[in-house]
C-alpha cells in the first residue's frame, strides 16, 4: 500500500473497477493489449526470443523488450496463439551474471511487464547487478492480449457482489454468467484458459526462449501460485525460487474464507494496537476497534459519508476494503487514521454516481480466480450461514472482502474449473524460500505454513513478525534473507523468524524500510488504485 493509498470512493469503484482493483491484490494498472494471433502454421519453436531495445517510464535502468508466442490452449499447440509482452533489466555487472531471475508481483491482474520496469528502484543493487530481471504479462493481462469485460456487466455484477437474499443471490449468478460470456464475447477463446497451470507452461516457454536451462523465480502474492505449480510440473528446472507471501491452493470453501477473514482481523488489530501506543497517530488514545465498528454500523444505515466536494455515501463493503487496502503496507497507517478520523467526523450526505457503462475494460481476475478455485455454494442459505461465523470470529472487520468477493462473484462463472483446488506435490527441486508476514491481509501466515508443509522437505518458511504483504519491501531481514538466498543458493534456518518493523512517522514516498527501496506492489497491484489482488 502507498503511503498516500486511495480513500473510499477509489477503492469503491471495485467491481473491477474495484472488486477487481481490490481483489485483484492477490490477489493494475493494467497496459493497451494485443490482440489473439492467427493459428501458427508449425509448431512453436520457444528456443530464441527477440529482444529490442526500450525504455521504462521513467527513464532508469537499461531494458529489451519482446514478444513471445504460446499456443492459447496447451492441448492444441497448433492452435490459435497469443504473444506474451516481456521485458527485461539488463545485469549491471554482466561480467559476474547468475543468469535470469523471473518476476511476478501477482493479482492476477499485476503487470509483470511494468514490475520489471520497476526494478531500478524496487530490487537491490546485488541483485541488479548479477541477474537479468524478466517481467511478463501473464496471458490475459497487460500487453498479453488483455482480458476485456463490458463494463455495463461488471457494474451489474459490483452491485450485487454482496447478496443479502436468496433473490438477490439468483441474480448475482446470473451477473456473474453474462460477465464471463461478455468476456469471452469481447476477448476470444483465451478466457476459457487463463488458469495458472496455462500459465506456468507459459513461463515455460519463457525459460526456454531465455535459454536457459533452469531458472531464477521470485514472486510475490499470487505469482506463488504460478510458483508453487511451476515446482510442481518442472522440478528440474528451478535454480533458485523464492515465493513471498503465498497462496495455499489446497483450500476448500470455508477454509478460504475463515482464513481470510481472520488475517483482516488480525492486521487491522496490530493497527489499533499501534495506535494506542504511538503518539503521532490521529486515533491515539482512542478505541480504534470500537471506532471502526461505529463506522461500520453508520455505514450500514447509509449515514457515513466521505468528505470532498462533493461528498460521497460509504457502504459498509467499502470501509472494509479501505481497511484491506491500509493493511498491506504499515507506511500508510498514519494516513489511515486521518481517514478514519475524518469519516467519524463527517455527517450524512448524498450519494454521487461515478459511473460509467458500456465500454469494455480489462477485467482478468474473475477468469483467472474462476478456473483456479471451485468456490460453488448451492444456495444463499450456505452464504448466509458463513457470513454470520465470520462475523462471530472476526467481529471488528466482519470478513475479508477479497476473499468473499472471490467467493461470492465466481458463482455460476461459466467457464471451466480447469485447475481446481489440491495439494501441492514437489519433489526434487532445490530449496525454496518461502516468506510470509504473521500479519499478511490478504495471503494469511497459515496459508505459507500450509503451502511449505506440501512442499515439504524442499521447503525453506521464513517469518516476518508484522504487518502487510510483499515481505521484500517491508523487512530489511527478509530482503537481505531472499537476497543472499536468489544470489548464493544459502536458505536461512528453518523456522526463522524477522522482527516487526513499526512505521514512526508519516512518508510521502512509498519507500520501504528494506534499504530504501521503493514498494512497487501498491501500483502494480492496484492498491494504488488496492490490493486486488493477493
Amino acid at each position: 500500500m502507498p503511503s498516500n493509498p486511495p480513500l473510499v470512493p477509489r477503492v469503491r469503484t471495485r467491481g473491477r473497477l474495484a472488486v477487481g482493483a481490490l481483489v485483484t491484490a492477490l490477489f493494475g494498472q493494467l497496459l493497451a493489449g494485443t490482440a489473439v494471433a492467427a493459428p501458427a502454421a508449425e509448431t512453436l519453436s520457444p528456443g530464441h526470443i527477440a529482444w529490442k531495445p526500450c525504455a521504462s517510464p521513467s527513464g532508469q535502468g537499461t531494458f529489451e523488450c519482446a514478444t513471445l508466442k504460446v499456443p492459447v490452449d496447451w492441448k492444441r499447440p497448433r492452435g490459435a496463439t497469443v504473444d506474451l509482452a516481456l521485458a527485461r533489466h539488463r545485469a549491471t555487472d554482466p561480467e559476474r551474471r547468475i543468469g535470469s531471475l523471473l518476476i511476478n508481483p501477482g493479482g492476477p491482474g499485476g503487470s509483470g511487464v511494468d514490475f520489471a520496469f520497476s526494478a531500478p528502484e524496487s530490487f537491490s543493487p546485488d541483485l541488479l547487478a548479477r541477474f537479468d530481471i524478466v517481467g511478463f504479462d501473464p496471458r490475459g493481462v497487460g500487453l498479453s492480449n488483455p482480458v476485456k469485460c463490458d463494463a455495463d456487466r461488471v457494474k451489474a455484477q459490483e452491485a450485487l457482489i454482496y447478496p443479502d437474499s436468496a433473490s438477490s443471490f439468483a441474480a448475482l449468478r446470473e451477473a456473474n454468467r453474462a460477465l464471463g460470456e461478455s468476456c469471452r464475447d469481447l476477448t476470444g477463446p483465451l478466457v476459457d484458459h487463463m488458469d495458472t497451470g496455462s500459465v506456468v507452461r507459459d513461463m515455460e516457454a519463457i525459460r526456454a526462449g531465455l535459454g536457459e536451462r533452469r531458472i531464477s523465480y521470485y514472486g510475490v502474492s499470487y505469482g506463488t501460485a504460478i510458483g508453487q505449480q511451476y515446482a510442481e510440473r518442472y522440478p528440474h528446472r528451478v535454480r533458485a525460487m523464492t515465493l513471498d507471501s503465498n497462496m495455499d491452493h489446497s483450500l476448500g470453501r470455508w477454509g478460504f474464507q475463515k482464513t481470510e477473514a481472520a488475517a483482516v482481523e488480525e492486521s487491522y488489530g496490530q493497527f489499533a494496537d499501534w495506535c494506542a501506543r504511538t503518539a503521532s497517530c490521529a486515533l491515539h488514545g482512542r478505541d480504534t476497534r470500537a471506532l471502526f465498528d461505529s463506522l461500520y454500523k453508520r455505514a450500514d444505515a447509509g449515514d457515513l459519508v466521505l468528505p470532498g466536494d462533493p461528498p460521497q455515501t460509504v457502504a459498509p463493503q467499502d470501509l472494509q476494503s479501505a481497511a484491506l487496502s491500509y493493511m498491506y503496507d504499515p507506511a500508510s497507517w498514519f494516513d489511515f487514521a486521518r481517514l478514519l478520523t475524518e469519516l467519524d467526523a463527517s455527517a450524512p450526505a448524498a450519494a454521487r454516481s461515478l459511473r460509467t457503462y458500456g465500454e469494455p475494460t480489462e477485467f482478468p481476475f474473475y477468469p483467472v480466480m474462476c478456473q483456479d478455485y471451485d468456490f460453488g455454494v448451492s444456495s444463499y442459505a450456505t452464504l448466509a450461514r458463513f457470513e454470520r461465523e465470520l462475523a462471530r470470529r472476526a467481529p471488528v472487520t466482519r470478513f475479508s472482502p477479497l476473499g468473499w468477493t472471490v467467493q461470492t462473484g465466481c458463482q455460476n462463472w461459466p467457464t471451466e474449473v480447469t485447475n481446481p483446488q489440491r495439494r501441492l506435490r514437489v519433489d526434487g527441486t532445490p530449496p525454496i524460500l518461502m516468506t510470509n508476514s504473521r500479519y499478511d491481509p490478504a495471503t494469511p501466515h497459515s496459508w505459507g505454513a500450509n503451502a511449505a508443509r506440501q512442499i515439504g522437505r524442499e521447503a525453506v518458511l521464513l517469518t516476518y513478525d508484522g504487518v502487510g504483504h510483499g515481505d521484500y519491501w517491508l523487512s530489511p531481514c527478509a530482503r537481505d534473507a531472499i537476497d543472499t538466498y536468489l544470489l548464493t543458493l544459502k536458505t536461512p534456518r528453518k523456522g526463522t523468524h524477522c522482527p516487526a518493523v513499526w512505521p514512526t512517522g508519516p512518508s510521502a514516498q512509498r519507500q520501504s524500510p528494506a534499504g530504501g527501496l521503493v514498494n512497487p506492489l501498491p501500483d502494480l497491484l492496484g492498491t494504488g488504485t488496492y490490493g486486488r489482488t493477493a
